[in-house]
């Protein structure tokens, strides 16, 4: 289902509309809460018959007595022919003062509830409270996604200030949106008469027309059994019609009553609708429930926040796909290139590859995945596809394998190019799917499957040069990464280290750059991050970003990297260059699939080299005390022991609660990490069977040794390194 597409719809469509919804609705908040602090407080003893007794006394004339949400009574009745209400002391039954209820708020009600337009503008504002109970539901999905399931959708929210704001903001209000679009729903319902509030129709009654006095009020045997503070109104017997009753209406139910007798004619209890209908409107509206009433102002102001985070984000998203020059039409181009993208980045591949075909002499057509349709001209079809959350389609393109399950298959060769993160489970699963499904009907091979990993810029080399084989004809793709904002960060210190084999090794740290609210609500800012996370830096004359794991959070207030030089690399010799005041350019990129929660279980951290940096970032951002065991490995420790002094004083402040290093060129140094983690392996077992996380730092062939190493230690208990993946218990940041 195209969640993403429903949810961007819903909120462009309705979202205006919305807007009036949400801030009358804030507006309307106010009344239950004026009126509660306004209104006279009832005794709890205080019945009915008592007060209807008052009444009698003290309002000549009376015709209705309600007790409103708030508490207050208020009598209707006339005066010399005047029709009056007035409020009424339920302690006394003595008259306050005329009751007039706010005008300008009278104007807010109808303007929320049918935007000043009648009965088709309740029909209207209906139909804009189902769309808002849809945007809820769309939006829990979309989040639930974002954060990796729906029991941590109260998790952590990283990413710039306006994703923050629309995720934070959705995630308050969702739960009242929904509420508030249930309640509204069951409300109109009641009002045009699609439900029957009412189990029972008004019964016969058979009231006594003997010419007898009266009973009073405070003597009537029901009236005297309930409470004022149930009552919703009581209507007194015409003083004209000897044969009339009295009829009150409680929460509970509704009764008539003789008015010569007091004998009880009929009582009828509330129907199921009915209490439902009342708890609606209790909800919706606050009124009887003030303390509940400022969450719904609350909710009501959050949309306008939430609707134009929201505008905002759509506009990024609309803004990031690139314009085509000479894109020929579908049955005029040999070439045809489909593109399924759920943020943007999959275009910008595409745009090269379309502008170097077409430098070659191909006419070509690109075009969405949404729109997959081959004419019997096209020679070759290329489909360049992102993976979307746990193997899903991007929105977009979510029927995209329906309509090749039914295209006629012709003669072009195809060939797909997947996107995606092998962090992830699910690495280019969409990719896969897409390729099995043109396998299916019988589309001829151009490629095998290709994929790639964190948009790597060598990598869609490669495929390029081997698609150039397959056409017989060399392409020139000049791929230039569209790049996040960048943000110029200001060298505060490094240290430096001689590093093992001949490549020295530094950890720089840059200040956080502050930022005022406008820079960080367009996206100028560098956004929060945390240990584990990516920084991007470009380094003068480059092209292609270099990525580097963060070793700090945005709480540090700093941010840190640990760089160790290598042999003609140009960003690792650019950035071991600088001094201290020196400034780059840089960006934050997420990495979520490593970053690390906040949990109680115990964390085995394990890693070698520089990629002990982003570990160290957990330890350091440990100030709950979960207990964290690291496993180091390094060449010599008088040459490449990284963050040793940090670690010490973690130890001291338990933030760390082991440290075991192995040190493979040093004699009795204990070799590998591999071969530590071999050597403690009855401790990782208990650390495991007590549902350790475990999070793995450094290069392939050290993570494939690691695993293989934990796969054997495992093996006892029944469990691999695959099920701990499988259950989100492990990640590893490899390079």
């Amino acid at each position: 289902m195209p969640w993403r597409q429903i949810h961007r719809w819903l909120g462009l469509v309705a979202g205006t509309v919305a807007l009036v919804l949400g801030l009358t609705g804030a507006v309307l908040s106010l009344d239950p809460v004026l009126s509660s602090w306004q209104a006279r407080p009832t005794p709890g003893s205080l019945s009915v018959a008592q007060l209807a007794g008052q009444i009698a006394a003290s309002v000549p004339g009376a015709e209705e007595m309600r007790r409103l949400p708030s508490g207050e009574i208020v009598v209707y009745g006339f005066d010399n022919g005047q029709a009056r209400a007035s409020r009424v002391d339920p302690q006394s039954g003595q008259v306050l003062g005329e009751y007039q209820p706010s005008a300008t708020m009278r104007w807010f009600r109808n303007l929320h509830r049918s935007f000043l337009l009648g009965d088709g503008g309740r029909i209207a504002a209906a139909l804009v409270a189902l769309a808002m109970g849809l945007l809820a539901i769309t939006g829990g999905v979309l989040l639930a996604r974002r954060l990796g399931g729906w029991r941590k959708l109260l998790g952590r929210v990283r990413g710039t200030l306006v994703q923050r704001l629309h995720v934070v903001t959705g995630r308050v209000v969702l739960a009242v949106l929904l509420l508030s679009s249930v309640t509204a729903l069951t409300m109109s319902a009641a009002t045009f008469g699609w439900v029957t509030l009412d189990a029972d129709a008004e019964p016969d009654l058979a009231p006594s027309t003997a010419a007898t006095a009266d009973l009073p009020a405070a003597q009537l045997p029901l009236l005297r059994e309930l409470p004022v503070r149930e009552l919703q109104k009581l209507n007194f017997p015409a003083a004209d019609d000897p044969a009339d009753t009295w009829q009150v209406t409680m929460t509970r139910g509704q009764g008539w009553i003789d008015r010569h007798s007091g004998q009880t004619l009929a009582w009828h209890d509330a129907s199921t609708a009915q209490r439902l209908n009342d708890w609606a409107v209790l909800l919706h509206t606050g009124e009887g429930a003030w303390a509940w009433a400022p969450v719904l102002g609350l909710a009501g102001l959050s949309i306008p926040l939430f609707w134009v985070t929201g505008l905002m984000l759509w506009w990024q998203a609309r803004s990031q796909r690139p314009r085509l020059a000479r894109n020929s039409a579908p049955g005029q181009a040999g070439t045809l290139i489909f593109v399924a993208s759920e943020n943007g980045s999959t275009w910008g591949f595409a745009q090269a590859l379309h502008a170097a075909l077409v430098q070659a002499g191909h006419a070509v057509h690109t075009s969405g995945l949404e729109n997959f349709q081959v004419p019997p001209s096209a020679r070759q079809v290329l489909l360049l596809a992102a993976t979307y959350g746990d193997g899903q389609a991007p929105a977009h393109a979510a029927h995209a394998l329906e309509r090749i399950a039914h295209a006629p298959v012709t003669a072009a060769r195809v060939a797909v190019l997947g996107f995606g993160d092998r962090q992830f489970k699910a690495f280019c699963a969409y990719a896969e799917a897409l390729d099995g499904a043109l396998r299916e009907r019988g589309w001829a091979s151009l490629l095998p499957l290709g994929r790639i990993h964190q948009q790597s810029a060598q990598e869609f080399t490669r495929w390029g040069e081997l698609l150039a084989e397959q056409l017989g004809q060399p392409l020139t793709i000049n791929y230039r990464p569209r790049l996040p904002r960048t943000t110029g960060l200001e060298l505060v210190s490094r240290q430096d280290y001689p590093g093992g084999a001949g490549e020295p090794a530094a950890i720089l740290r840059f200040k956080w750059p502050k930022a005022s609210w406008l820079d960080r609500l367009t996206g100028r800012a560098l956004p929060r991050f945390a240990a584990g996370d990516l920084l991007g830096v470009l380094a003068p004359g480059s092209a292609v970003p270099r990525l580097y794991s963060l070793a700090s959070g945005w709480r540090d207030g700093f941010v840190e990297i640990c760089v160790r030089r290598r042999a003609g690399g140009v960003c690792s010799g650019y950035l071991h260059g600088l001094e201290p005041g020196a400034r780059i350019a840089a960006f934050i990129r997420p990495n979520p699939a490593f970053t690390l929660e906040a949990t109680r279980r115990p964390v085995m951290l394990i890693g070698a080299g520089t990629g002990v940096a982003p570990l160290a970032g957990f330890i350091r951002g440990n100030t709950g005390h979960t207990p964290m065991h690291l496993y180091y490995g390094a060449r010599d420790p008088a040459l490449d022991y990284y963050f040793e002094d940090d670690l010490q004083r973690w130890l001291a402040e338990q933030r760390l609660a082991s440290l075991n290093t192995s040190f493979s060129r040093t004699p009795q140094g204990g070799g590998y990490v591999q071969e530590a983690l071999q050597r403690d392996a009855p401790r990782l077992r208990e650390l495991v069977s007590r549902g350790a996380i475990v999070r793995v730092c450094g290069s392939q062939a050290m993570a494939r040794g690691v695993a293989q190493a934990l796969d054997a230690i495992l093996a006892t208990m029944g469990l691999s390194v695959q099920q701990l993946k499988a259950h989100g218990r492990y990640a590893e940041d490899t390079f």
